[in-house]
């Protein structure tokens, strides 16, 4: 029997996990379930068993919705490897604790408070309040948005490789575009072939932006596009009716699109191994599928390669910055960025407090924002620092490697397959931690206290800062 303080049968205590610890087990027992299936023989095309390392890679590259590979997705996997790779797709861009309670709501069970915060956490939201009916908003609107995805890519892959596979390529694309795996089945060259093809390029925009921009950001704006009618301020003023997470989102987001497609395109316009062949039109439209797609999409219509220093310095900073919260994408995310940002530039110009919008931020808020940020450039460094002495590639080259690792992005310059075992496994720990968020995975660690009461009140004291 129990006692009231959760000792089991005999005086054992029980082994109580936290949301965080939950979240990050969770994650963990689907990669190694992914992997374990990934390595039998049936899930390769050739009816061999792939090594464990590359088995385990896939997985994670899968559930942290990654993209990418030591082996080519579409020549080494069977049927049944692809669907596997399909599920863990879904099962990570949705997110495990989502799917868990889903299937618990599907047989009817309760769902608990418990199970209640790992909603919360998995979405980073301040309240607990309607939790399963935003279980159910988010599984509606992922199928709803997947499925016309699915529908515009059949266009050209039905054409293209008949109707069964056609439909195969759709629905694997479409899923992959809006959890911003980047994950294909094309071959080695991604999304090359079709660089010059404006709907599926587009199609495919749509979906990474709509994945990335963050499932409160839909319910915004949803919710200001149904009251127009009825409210005159959101008719005449959409954008001002919004709340603030979305404002940001939306603005940041729009600034670091439109920055990156411009500064690519003045980048890369003469070079002519990626742009330089290019006619006008397909230029600015490459140049908009590389500032989409590096924001942890993993898709690339260009040589990765053959991009300019200036080229892959801005697609570093783009990829280790992401998508927005609550999305599927990976990142520091958007609104990390733009509250740092602003809280220089208020220093700056002599206010106390961050501003935006005619709101004050909390200063909680921007302490977050700055471990965020700081955890995750350590976490980068320290991996850079690893892979650049195991494996001996270009600086550029491990760069781009490990910031596309830790923002899931997926994007690589062509050293993934030759990584040494060393590196590879540094690879699947940043996918993993850049997955569930280096804070994240700190609070779950860690055992976090609270401040006593005699060290609250201790004098304070200046540094000298700069």
């Amino acid at each position: 029997m129990l006692d009231n303080k959760g000792a089991g049968p005999l005086g054992k205590r029980r082994v109580l996990f936290s949301s965080t610890q939950i979240i990050a087990l969770g994650f963990l027992g689907v990669i190694f379930l992914g992997s374990l299936l990934l390595s039998l023989p049936v899930a390769a095309a050739s009816g061999q068993g792939t090594s464990y390392i590359d088995a385990f890679f896939t997985s994670t590259t899968s559930v942290c919705v990654t993209g990418l590979t030591t082996v080519t997705t579409a020549a080494h996997w069977s049927l049944f490897g692809k669907i596997v790779i399909l599920c863990l797709i879904q099962l990570g861009g949705l997110g495990i604790a989502t799917v868990s309670i889903s299937f618990l709501v599907l047989l009817g069970r309760r769902i608990t408070m418990k199970e209640r915060q790992l909603i919360q956490e998995t979405y980073n939201l301040d309240s607990m309040e309607g939790m399963v009916r935003l279980v159910y908003r988010i599984l509606k609107g992922t199928a709803v948005v997947e499925g016309i995805g699915a529908v515009c890519c059949s266009f050209v892959f039905i054409p293209e490789f008949g109707f069964w596979d056609g439909i195969w390529k759709s629905v694997f694309h479409a899923v992959s575009s809006f959890c911003n795996a980047g994950l294909d089945v094309f071959g080695e060259t991604s999304m090359a072939a079709y660089s010059g093809n404006p709907w599926l390029m587009a199609v495919t925009m749509a979906l990474i932006i709509l994945g990335g921009i963050g499932f409160p950001v839909w319910w915004d704006v949803i919710h200001i596009w149904r009251r127009r009618k009825t409210d005159i301020r959101c008719r005449k003023h959409p954008f001002r009716s919004l709340g603030l997470h979305a404002k940001v989102a939306l603005t940041t987001t729009g600034i670091l699109l439109v920055g990156g497609t411009v500064l690519f395109w003045i980048f890369e316009f003469q070079n002519p191994d990626t742009l330089g062949q290019m006619g006008p039109g397909k230029q600015a439209l490459n140049a908009a599928f590389q500032s989409v797609t590096t924001r942890t999409a993993g898709f690339f219509s260009i040589d990765q390669g053959a991009l300019r220093g200036s080229s892959v310095l801005l697609t570093v900073v783009l990829m280790f910055i992401g998508g927005s919260p609550a999305g599927t994408a990976g990142g520091i995310k958007t609104t990390t960025v733009a509250m740092l940002a602003l809280t220089a530039l208020c220093t700056v110009r002599g206010r106390k407090d961050t501003e935006i919008f005619g709101r004050r931020i909390p200063e909680e808020n921007i302490r977050k924002g700055l471990v965020v940020f700081m955890i995750s450039m350590i976490v980068a460094l320290t991996g850079l620092m690893v892979i650049l002495a195991a494996d001996g590639h270009s600086f550029a080259d491990c760069s781009y490697e490990v910031a596309s690792a830790i923002g899931t992005v997926g994007l690589t310059r062509g050293i993934t397959p030759e990584l040494s075992v060393i590196g590879k496994l540094v690879i699947i720990l940043l996918m993993y931690l850049g997955r569930l968020g280096p804070v994240t995975l700190a609070f779950a660690m860690l055992k976090r206290r609270k401040t006593p009461a005699n060290l609250r009140d201790l004098p304070e004291q200046r540094m000298i800062i700069g």
